[in-house]
């Protein structure tokens, strides 16, 4: 069976965009709203792990100025997402650079991407990073914001009780039933997941932590404009 980096999730990288949306409620309008929070004025975003590039076609739609970097381990990931930014006429807004965040996180000084963006976003991607980690990227991310930045990100949260878990993953199996999702058969296209870099298999952590940390490192405000379960949408600004 194929190795696959954390997040490439399903073997076939042409299969991600479509049962995606079958495995996890909801998953466009999650991505919608993240669009909605950045100002359509927006000329410099940042994304991290930008897979195959589903939130960077919204942005592009949405925001007319943005120039978008885009990062992510995964070449394959990135060849996909290339292509489709380059069917839909953006490739001249869109640069997508192979790299970990997570060293992003700790060596900035080897990336050359510079400071001073008005948005930094990412979808169900830094989950993955143990705590520590996690705080040492929003950082990061604090301190290459511009002043009245923002950034927001979409994840699965750990769910704050046993009990809860149990609630979050019967919405989800009640969600595919009623999309009439064979669920047994879209596990079967996932593949194996490896350890590589920064990242690992999940790492969740719940929602009131994860706001803790943008409010440790600096983020003045902080929000969820969005929650499903045990899916999140959630960030703050710097001002």
């Amino acid at each position: 069976m194929q190795q696959l980096f954390p997040g490439e999730i399903f073997a076939n990288t042409a299969d991600f965009d479509t049962s995606i949306r079958q495995m996890l409620p909801r998953y466009d309008e999650m991505l919608e709203v993240i669009t909605r929070c950045l100002p359509s004025t927006s000329r410099r975003i940042l994304e991290l792990g930008c897979g195959t590039g589903e939130l960077s076609l919204k942005i592009l739609n949405r925001c007319p100025d943005a120039q978008v970097i885009a990062l992510d381990y995964s070449p394959r990931m990135l060849q996909f997402a290339q292509g489709k930014i380059t069917a839909c006429g953006y490739q001249q807004r869109w640069t997508g650079i192979e790299t970990d965040f997570g060293h992003w996180a700790n060596n900035p000084e080897t990336l050359n991407i510079g400071t001073e963006f008005d948005g930094c976003v990412s979808s169900l991607a830094i989950h993955h990073l143990k705590d520590e980690m996690k705080l040492k990227l929003f950082e990061r991310i604090r301190q290459s914001l511009a002043q009245g930045g923002c950034f927001w990100n979409a994840d699965p949260i750990l769910p704050e009780s046993p009990a809860l878990a149990e609630v979050y993953k019967a919405a989800r199996e009640e969600w595919a039933v009623q999309q009439g999702t064979n669920l047994t058969e879209v596990r079967s296209k996932v593949g194996v997941t490896t350890t590589y870099g920064y990242s690992s298999q999940d790492r969740l952590a719940t929602l009131e932590a994860h706001l803790q940390m943008l409010s440790k490192v600096g983020f003045e405000t902080v929000a969820v404009p969005w929650k499903y379960y045990g899916l999140s949408v959630f960030g703050g600004w710097v001002f």
